[in-house]
C-alpha cells in the first residue's frame, strides 16, 4: 500500500504516464527512459510542508511524459482543492530567481485576463522552493480539457478551428504582455526561447559571447566545426533580418506556444480555457514569439525527411486569428519571415549544452545538434523552406497590415 493511502489509479491518459509506468517524450517520440526520476511519495510530502494552506497529499496520479524536468499530478485530502500540480527542475535548468520571474510575467498576464496557469506561493510568500539539488513550483489545476495530451510539440493542430483560436489568443497574451519589463533572461537562463544573439546585427561575434555564458556549452562544441556551421548555414538568413533588426519592438513572449500548452473548453467552438508552461518565456518581440509558435505547430518535423510537412492550411488560419486581435504592420511582416527560420536557433544550441553536459546523453546531443540547430535551417533553404518563406508574405497580406 502507498504511504499516501490506497487510491487506485484509474483512466490513464496518454500525455501522463501512471506511476508503476512513468516514460517520456524524447527526441524522437515516445521512450522508456526518462531524463529526471519521476516525483516520490516521500519528495511530495516535503515539499507540501512548506504549503501550509495545502492539505496532505494522498496519492501522485500521474506523471507527466513533458521532457525538461519532472511533473505530477498530485491527489489531496480534506477542504480545498482535489489536486495541485507539482513540477521539479534541476537546479542548474531552473532556480527559484528565474522561476520567480516567470510567475511575475504569469501574475501579470493573469491581472489583463489572460488565463495563463495559476502558481502557489509557500508560507513565506515564495512561488518557487529548492530542496537540494531540485527547484520545485506547485500550480493549482487549470481549467479545461487537455486534447493535445498525447502530442508532441511540432505536430499541427488538431483542427483549423484551434489554430485560429491559438492564433487570437497567443495576440492578446502580446497585447497584455506589454509593459511587463524585467530584461531578458536568455544569457544565464537555459532553455528559453530567447534572441539574445540572434537580435544583434552580427550573429558570430554575438553567438560566441553568448556561448561562453551558457554553462557547457562552449566543451560541448569544442570538437564541431560550429563557427563555419553557423557561417554557412544560419547566416545567409541572419544577413536578411539584419536590416530589420531596429524595428524590433522587445515584449515578453510565451516561447512554446503549441497546442498541447492550451487548454480547452468542451465541445466543438475551439475556446482556449487555460495557458501553460510559461518555462521557456523570455523577452524577445512579439513577432519573434508569432514565429516560435508556427514553427512549432506549421512544419510537422517528426515527419522528415519526408516532403509535405508544411501545413499551409493551419498556418494560414493561425496568421489570420493573431491579426483578428493585433494586426501587424509591413515591417512586423517582413520580421516574421526572416525571424522563421532563426527563432530556434539558441534554444536549439541550448539543448547541445542540456543534453550533452547535464545529462551525459551524447547521443541526443548529437540530435540537437545535427537535426535541430542545423536541420531545421536547412530545411528552411531547401526547396520546400523556400516555397514556405515565399507563400507567408502572401498570406500575410490577407490582413490588412496595421498602420
Amino acid at each position: 500500500m502507498s504511504s499516501f493511502g490506497s487510491h487506485g489509479l484509474h483512466g490513464a491518459a496518454p500525455a501522463y504516464a501512471p506511476a508503476d509506468r512513468p516514460g517520456q517524450f524524447g527526441v524522437h517520440g515516445v521512450q522508456d527512459k526518462r531524463d529526471w526520476p519521476p516525483l516520490t511519495e516521500a519528495e511530495v510530502a516535503a515539499v507540501l510542508a512548506h504549503y501550509t494552506s495545502l492539505p496532505p497529499a494522498t496519492a501522485i496520479l500521474w506523471h507527466s511524459m513533458r521532457p525538461f524536468s519532472a511533473a505530477g499530478i498530485v491527489l489531496l485530502q480534506g477542504a480545498g482543492p482535489k489536486t495541485v500540480v507539482i513540477k521539479r527542475h534541476h537546479v542548474h535548468v531552473r532556480n527559484v530567481a528565474a522561476l520567480e520571474v516567470e510567475h511575475a510575467f504569469m501574475q501579470h498576464l493573469r491581472e489583463r485576463d489572460i488565463p495563463a496557469s495559476t502558481v502557489l506561493a509557500t508560507s513565506t510568500g515564495a512561488t518557487a522552493l529548492t530542496q537540494g539539488p531540485w527547484t520545485y513550483e506547485v500550480f493549482l489545476p487549470a481549467h479545461g480539457e487537455d486534447l493535445y495530451r498525447d502530442t508532441m510539440s511540432w505536430q499541427p493542430y488538431q483542427s483549423a478551428g484551434h489554430a485560429r483560436a491559438a492564433g487570437a489568443e497567443l495576440a492578446r497574451l502580446h497585447r497584455a504582455a506589454e509593459g511587463f519589463t524585467a530584461p531578458a533572461r536568455g544569457e544565464n537562463c537555459p532553455l528559453v526561447s530567447s534572441m539574445v544573439a540572434v537580435g544583434q546585427p552580427e550573429l558570430l561575434p554575438a553567438l560566441q559571447v553568448w556561448i561562453t555564458r551558457q554553462p557547457g556549452l562552449a566543451a560541448q562544441l569544442a570538437g564541431r566545426p560550429w563557427e563555419q556551421d553557423v557561417r554557412t548555414v544560419l547566416e545567409p538568413f541572419h544577413a536578411k533580418l539584419r536590416p530589420l533588426l531596429p524595428e524590433v519592438k522587445p515584449c515578453w513572449g510565451h516561447g512554446d506556444w503549441h497546442g498541447s500548452n492550451l487548454l480547452w473548453a468542451p465541445g466543438y467552438d475551439a475556446a482556449i480555457t487555460s495557458i501553460l508552461d510559461f518555462g521557456m518565456a523570455d523577452r524577445t518581440c512579439a513577432v519573434f514569439d508569432l514565429a516560435v509558435a508556427l514553427e512549432r505547430s506549421g512544419v510537422n518535423w517528426l515527419n522528415l525527411p519526408n516532403r509535405g510537412v508544411a501545413v499551409y492550411r493551419q498556418m494560414q488560419v493561425l496568421l489570420e486569428g493573431y491579426q483578428s486581435v493585433r494586426p501587424l504592420s509591413v515591417a512586423e511582416r517582413a520580421l516574421l519571415v526572416a525571424l522563421l527560420p532563426l527563432v530556434h536557433v539558441e534554444f536549439a544550441f541550448s539543448e547541445v549544452a542540456y543534453f550533452g553536459t547535464l545529462l551525459k546523453d551524447a547521443a541526443s546531443a548529437e540530435v540537437a545538434y545535427t537535426e535541430y540547430l542545423l536541420g531545421h535551417a536547412r530545411w528552411f533553404a531547401s526547396p520546400e523552406g523556400r516555397e514556405l518563406l515565399d507563400w507567408l508574405p502572401t498570406a500575410l497580406a490577407r490582413v490588412p497590415a496595421a498602420p
